[in-house]
């Protein structure tokens, strides 16, 4: 996506769209390595700036974003399948078993699996799940007092 050349006012909306455009590629690319570079250009900004307007706009920085989206994909595929910690771990875009564990286990409290040792996730509403299951921004995991 180019950026335009036109000047143009750069309001509190135009940039936020331009933000979520990045979050979107972001949510659709997080198996993949991504470049706050290329992050940055989808935005329409400098790395730096992307990087602070981000955080300002969403509450963590990229890479953190990145992290625990791949760790909310981990968490599912850790309840649902017998595949080993090691392929999903390589699955969801790490490429370090260690960075792996110990990312999960600052974002989610426990490690993968011991995660996993809580057995498959029981059928109730998605809207349920995906609250319940949803890893927190600051290291905490949800609960049932976040509900």
């Amino acid at each position: 996506m180019a950026c335009s050349t036109a000047p143009v006012a750069r309001d509190v909306e135009g940039s936020n769209r331009m933000l979520l455009r990045a979050r979107d590629a972001i949510d659709r690319e997080f198996t993949r390595p991504l470049a706050v570079a290329d992050l940055a250009s989808i935005a329409c900004t400098s790395p730096r700036s992307f990087i602070r307007s981000f955080k300002a706009t969403f509450g963590e920085t990229p890479h953190r974003y990145l992290q625990r989206r791949r760790i909310q994909r981990a968490m599912y595929l850790l309840r649902s399948t017998d595949r080993s910690v090691t392929d999903i771990c390589m699955e969801v875009g790490f490429s370090s078993l260690g960075t792996f564990s110990r990312t999960f286990a600052e974002i989610v409290g426990e490690t993968p699996t011991a995660f996993r040792a809580r057995g498959p996730v029981e059928r109730v509403p998605y809207y349920f799940v995906r609250r319940w299951t949803r890893p927190g921004s600051f290291g905490e995991g949800a609960g049932a007092d976040d509900l």
